[in-house]
């Protein structure tokens, strides 16, 4: 049995446990509530030294940082395949989650927004302009690589690593009101993961830390 340490609304957890539902790997979930800091508690820190979820612990030790737990789970666990056959293919559906692992979600994460409040003196209203900002000019750069790639899902007809960072990342920008009207094949795209079970069970609202609704 591994343990996942995550909070239920951090898009980088909430890829994690799409990966390993999609793969059936059980796993235990153990919750830091970002808003209290609990991942600075220093035993959190003995083993996550950044003080940052998701960590995955397994019989071959503590991984830390979203995307080198997703390569570990692929490889560990290659069936279903997250990543297609061709190393064109491959290199196209990596190239798509990083565009949302680099380029929107770390401009987007806790602490920076915490820091714009804090450090910055911006608003609420402020903060929500900028995250849609990068969120826009990161759907805005997939929408095409979909319509040409994309199948039922981001990418061909079943569900690869493209989807386990897009679904968190849709999922963020409801929750900011973002519009997403133009960008109807990523929607599309969300929209067919999201109905599969091992996607609706890593939603947040369907975690058992979740806020009651």
């Amino acid at each position: 049995m591994m343990r996942l340490h995550g909070y239920w609304r951090s898009t980088a957890s909430y890829r994690v446990r799409i990966a390993l539902n999609l793969k059936g790997v059980a796993d235990e979930h153990v919750s830091h509530d970002l808003r209290l800091a609990a991942q600075r508690d220093p035993d959190y820190l003995a083993l996550q030294p950044q003080g940052l979820v998701p960590m995955l612990e397994s019989s071959e030790g503590t991984m830390i940082q979203s995307p080198a737990i997703l390569e570990w789970v692929e490889e560990t666990f290659p069936d279903p395949p997250l990543l297609p056959e061709g190393r064109g293919d491959r290199a196209m559906v990596r190239a798509m989650a990083a565009i949302i692992g680099c380029d929107v979600h770390p401009l987007n994460n806790l602490r920076v927004l915490n820091s714009l409040r804090h450090d910055c003196g911006m608003d609420q209203a402020a903060v929500n302009a900028w995250i849609a900002r990068w969120i826009v000019a990161g759907f805005g750069a997939l929408e095409p690589l979909i319509q040409q790639h994309g199948g039922a899902f981001a990418f061909g007809d079943s569900p690869t690593m493209a989807d386990v960072y897009i679904v968190p990342q849709v999922y963020s920008a409801e929750r900011f009101g973002v519009g997403l009207s133009p960008f109807p094949r990523l929607i599309a795209a969300a929209a067919a993961a999201r109905a599969l079970p091992a996607f609706a069970a890593a939603d947040p609202a369907a975690q058992p830390d979740a806020d009651p609704s």
